[in-house]
C-alpha cells in the first residue's frame, strides 16, 4: 500500500474509532428523549422522564410558573429514580408513575443496537490483522462490518424515534412534550460515521485501477 493510501486509511480508521465511541456511549446511557408531562395545576415541582435503551429515569426538578401545562426546558439535574428494562404507562395523574416494558420497541431497539457492536468489534479485529504485512485485504471486510454497524445504529435511532413518538400522540400517557437529548445526538453522529467511514474504508482499500484500457488488474504494480 503505498504512503498516500496508508495515511488515507489511517484518517478514515481515525474518524470510525471517534464513531465507535460515540456509539458505545450512546448505547449505554439513558439520555435518549426527555419527556414532559402534562400537569393540571402548577406548583413548584415537575416530574419528567428521560431514558435509553436500557432504563427509564423520572427526576423530581423544581420548575418556575407559566401558563402552559408541561415542564417546559428540562435540565434534569433533579432527584432521580431509575429502573431498568422499563418504560411506563400512564398514572391517574402526573404525580403518579407507573412502569411496564414496553417490549416491542424496547426489546428491538436493544437488539439492533448489540447487532451493531458486534459488527463493530468484528470489524476492529479484521482491521487490527490487516496492520500485519501483506494483510491489507482484511480492511475490506472491517469496512463493510463498519458499515453495517452504522445501518443497525440507524435503525435502532428509528425505533428509538417511533417510540417516542407513539408515546406523544397515544391519549392514553401522560406525555405532551418531548426532545432528543445528547445520547440520541451521539447515536446519530455514531451512524454517520461508521457508515461514511466504512464506505471511504472500502474504497480506499480496493486494489489500484488499471490506468490504461490494455491493462488489466494483474498488470498492475503490487501494492507494497
Amino acid at each position: 500500500m503505498s504512503q498516500t493510501k496508508a495515511l488515507k486509511v489511517r484518517v478514515t480508521l481515525l474518524c470510525i474509532l471517534v464513531g465507535m465511541v460515540l456509539a458505545m456511549v450512546a448505547v449505554v446511557t439513558d439520555h435518549w428523549a426527555v419527556l414532559s408531562p402534562h400537569m393540571e395545576q402548577h406548583n413548584t415541582t415537575c416530574e419528567a422522564a428521560h431514558f435509553g435503551l436500557w432504563r427509564i429515569c423520572i427526576a423530581r426538578m423544581a420548575v418556575e410558573a407559566s401558563e402552559d401545562r408541561g415542564c417546559g426546558r428540562l435540565t434534569l439535574s433533579g432527584e432521580k429514580n431509575c429502573s431498568y428494562f422499563r418504560h411506563f404507562n400512564p398514572g391517574e395523574s402526573s404525580e403518579i408513575f407507573e412502569f411496564t416494558t414496553q417490549k416491542e420497541y424496547s426489546i428491538s431497539a436493544a437488539a439492533i443496537a448489540i447487532f451493531s457492536l458486534g459488527f463493530i468489534i468484528v470489524g476492529s479485529v479484521c482491521a487490527l490483522l490487516s496492520f500485519r504485512k501483506k494483510r491489507d485485504y482484511l480492511l475490506r471486510p472491517a469496512s463493510m462490518f463498519y458499515a453495517f454497524a452504522g445501518l443497525c445504529t440507524l435503525v435502532s435511532v428509528e425505533v428509538m424515534r417511533q417510540s417516542v413518538k407513539r408515546m406523544i400522540d397515544s391519549e392514553d400517557t401522560v406525555w405532551i412534550e418531548y426532545h432528543y437529548s445528547w445520547s440520541f445526538a451521539c447515536a446519530c453522529a455514531a451512524f454517520v460515521l461508521l457508515f461514511l467511514g466504512g464506505v471511504a474504508l472500502l474504497l480506499f482499500s480496493l486494489p489500484r485501477m488499471p490506468q490504461n484500457p490494455w491493462e488489466s488488474c494483474m498488470d498492475a504494480e503490487p501494492e507494497h
